[in-house]
C-alpha cells in the first residue's frame, strides 16, 4: 500500500504516468493523488458528442469557491487538479481564484473549455491565476464543422479567442499556460485534422492533442461516428490523415500527440488486450471526480458510457467528506467489482469499444 509520504515529492507538473504509478496494486491510497472538479455543470455549447446535451443527470449548480477550498483542504495529497467535468468551466466566475489557490498548494492545473467565453479579462486572469494548462476543446478546421459536432455558430470567435490567448501570454512575458487544442476524432471531421494542425502552427498554440470519441448511442456519439478498429474499415484512411498531420506540425513546430500522452495512432487505431483490459485501470485507486452537486463519480469517462448514472454514484464529497467516501462501503464495493471478471457497467468497454 503506498504511503501518504508521497506529499512531500516535488508537485509541479507530475506526469499522468506518475500518478498512474503510484497506485500500483488494487489497494487504494490513502487520499487521492488526482482530483476532477467539476466547476459548473451547464454549458453554453450543445455538443453533439456529450450527454449534458441530451439527458443531463443533475440539476444545474457550480460549486462555490468555499466549497472547493473544503474539498482541497480534504486531499493533502492532492499533486494534480482538472477543473472540468460535464460543462464549461469558464461560467464559474471564481475560476481564477480556484487555480490560484491550489498552486499555493504547488498542485499542477488543467481544465479543458471551448473557449467561446475566454475574453481578453479571462485570459488577464487565467495567467494571473498561475494555471498551468489550457486546452481548448476544437473539433474542426471549418465553421461548418464546429456548427455540426459544438452546436453553435462559434468557430469565427474561438479561433480569435484562442488566438488572443496566444498573444496575451506573450505580452505578459510568460509561457504559462501551456496551451493546446483537443479534437475529438470522428469520422465526419478527422480529414479536417491536418488543417487543425496548420490552425494550431498559425495561432502559435503549443500542441495538438487527437482522443477518441466516448460513444454511448445519441446524437454524433455513435459506433457508426467511431473511428476505432472494428469500426472503420480503411485504417490506411487514417494512416494517411494522421502522416499527413505530423508532417505539418513537424513543420510548425507544434506537438501533435493523443490522449495521455500518448502517440496520435495509439489514441485511434491501436487496441489494448482483449482480456479483461479493466484491470490495468487504476483510476479508482488514485483519482476523486466530483461534479458540481458534490457527487463522486469513479472517472471522468463514466458519465460519457451508457451506464445508469445511479450505478457510478460512489457517495457524496460535500455531504460525507472526501475520507468518507473514498473509503466508503460504495466505493470499496465498485473496487471489488473492478478487479474482478464481471466490472461495473461503465467499465465493461473501457478500451475495448471507446476509450482508454
Amino acid at each position: 500500500m503506498a504511503s501518504s509520504s508521497i506529499t512531500s515529492a516535488p508537485t509541479g507538473a507530475s506526469s499522468r504516468e506518475d500518478l498512474v504509478r503510484l497506485a500500483d496494486s488494487a489497494t487504494p491510497l490513502p487520499s487521492p493523488v488526482e482530483a476532477y472538479f467539476e466547476v459548473a455543470n451547464r454549458c453554453n455549447s450543445k455538443c453533439a458528442t456529450c450527454p449534458l446535451t441530451f439527458s443531463p443527470q443533475e440539476a444545474a449548480r457550480q460549486l462555490s469557491l468555499e466549497e472547493f477550498k473544503h474539498l482541497v483542504r480534504q486531499l493533502p495529497d492532492l499533486r494534480r487538479a482538472v477543473l472540468q467535468g460535464i460543462g464549461e468551466p469558464l461560467l464559474n466566475r471564481d475560476l481564477a481564484p480556484m487555480i490560484a489557490h491550489l498552486k499555493t498548494r504547488g498542485v499542477y492545473v488543467v481544465f479543458n473549455t471551448n473557449a467561446a467565453l475566454l475574453t481578453q479579462r479571462r485570459q488577464l486572469e487565467l495567467i494571473d491565476s498561475g494555471l498551468d494548462e489550457l486546452r481548448v476543446s476544437l473539433d474542426s478546421s471549418t465553421p461548418e464543422t464546429y456548427l455540426k459536432v459544438r452546436g453553435i455558430p462559434a468557430f469565427e470567435r474561438v479561433v480569435a479567442n484562442l488566438g488572443e490567448m496566444v498573444s496575451t501570454r506573450v505580452s505578459q512575458g510568460t509561457c504559462t499556460p501551456r496551451i493546446s487544442i483537443w479534437m475529438t476524432g470522428l469520422r465526419d471531421n478527422l480529414h479536417e485534422l491536418p488543417d487543425v494542425v496548420d490552425l494550431a502552427g498559425r495561432l502559435g498554440v503549443d500542441e495538438v492533442y487527437l482522443q477518441r470519441m466516448v460513444y454511448w448511442g445519441e446524437g454524433l456519439a455513435t459506433s457508426e461516428q467511431s473511428i476505432y478498429p472494428g469500426q472503420l474499415a480503411r485504417s490506411s484512411e487514417v494512416e494517411a490523415i494522421i502522416a499527413e498531420a505530423e508532417r505539418r506540425a513537424a513543420r510548425y513546430g507544434v506537438g501533435f500527440r493523443g490522449a495521455d500522452a500518448r502517440p496520435p495512432r495509439a489514441s485511434i487505431l491501436e487496441r489494448v488486450p482483449e482480456r479483461e483490459p479493466w484491470r490495468a485501470c487504476s483510476r479508482p485507486l488514485r483519482l476523486a471526480y466530483v461534479t458540481a452537486q458534490g457527487t463522486a463519480l469513479p472517472c471522468c469517462i463514466a458519465p460519457f458510457t451508457d451506464a445508469p448514472f445511479e450505478s457510478i454514484r460512489l457517495g457524496n464529497y460535500l455531504q460525507d467528506g472526501v475520507a468518507g467516501v473514498w473509503n466508503g462501503e460504495a466505493y470499496q464495493r465498485f473496487r471489488q467489482q473492478l478487479y474482478s471478471s464481471e466490472p461495473p457497467a461503465a467499465c465493461r468497454h473501457c478500451g475495448l469499444a471507446w476509450s482508454l
